[in-house]
């Protein structure tokens, strides 16, 4: 083989490797942009994890639940809630304020109406917990706020708030017999003191009677519902 075909034949050799890779390069931009036209002709997937943020899910939500859930709402073993002075440094806002952000969740929560001085569920009241609990819809906290109406001492409101708190636990406890209870469910009692109801929240779906909604009818009373927010 003369010399100068040997040159030819080693230059040659030497280029080969570039051009494959030129030609694998083209290729793979070939297949990406065929790949990035098929995708614009389909809606794109997002993949929606199961407590997604709703659109009530505000910054000032996330920082109560967040608070109530860490510092005085999640129950433990001794049933640890949020009692009313507790709650005013949890909402760090007014009352109206305070109401305003549950405003949005009409369509997922209730509220269970009790009788004066009582702190017993009633065979209605059951029935709306039971429904708004097993409403879950991959939620990760359940809230209950309650309340008193004004008549009676502020010691005897506190206790009372917190007994209908209570009861609404003892029966998701007695009812469902779920272990992870202690890890969803958040309790603030706030007596008569703090964030009374006001007659807006009469259209919500309550336990108590739908001809009649005075304003001591509609705080004695616990507010639940579950919370699709992301903390």
């Amino acid at each position: 083989m003369t010399r100068p075909v040997i040159i030819v034949l080693a230059t040659a050799l030497l280029l080969l490797p570039a051009l494959m890779v030129r030609a694998w390069i083209g290729s793979a931009v070939d297949r990406l942009a065929e790949a990035e036209r098929a995708a614009e002709g389909k809606p794109e997937q997002v993949a929606v994890a199961a407590n997604a943020n709703e659109a009530y899910c505000t910054a000032d939500l996330k920082k109560i639940l967040r608070r109530v859930l860490t510092s005085c709402g999640l129950i433990n073993a001794s049933g640890r809630g949020c009692q009313p002075l507790d709650a005013k440094n949890v909402a760090t806002m007014s009352g109206a304020d305070f109401n305003a952000l549950f405003l949005p969740m009409q369509g997922r929560g209730g509220i269970i109406q009790y009788d004066k001085a009582a702190t017993a569920l009633d065979a209605t009241d059951t029935a709306l917990v039971e429904k708004v609990f097993a409403d879950r819809r991959g939620a990760s906290y359940f809230l209950v706020v309650s309340r008193a109406s004004p008549e009676g001492s502020e010691g005897s409101n506190r206790e009372l708030s917190r007994g209908r708190a209570d009861a609404v636990l003892e029966h998701l406890q007695t009812t469902f017999h779920d272990p992870e209870l202690a890890k969803q469910v958040g309790l603030l009692w706030l007596g008569e003191e703090f964030a009374q109801l006001e007659q807006s929240f009469c259209n919500w779906q309550r336990s108590g009677s739908q001809e009649s909604c005075l304003a001591e009818e509609l705080n004695r009373s616990a507010f639940i519902t579950w919370i699709d927010c992301t903390l």
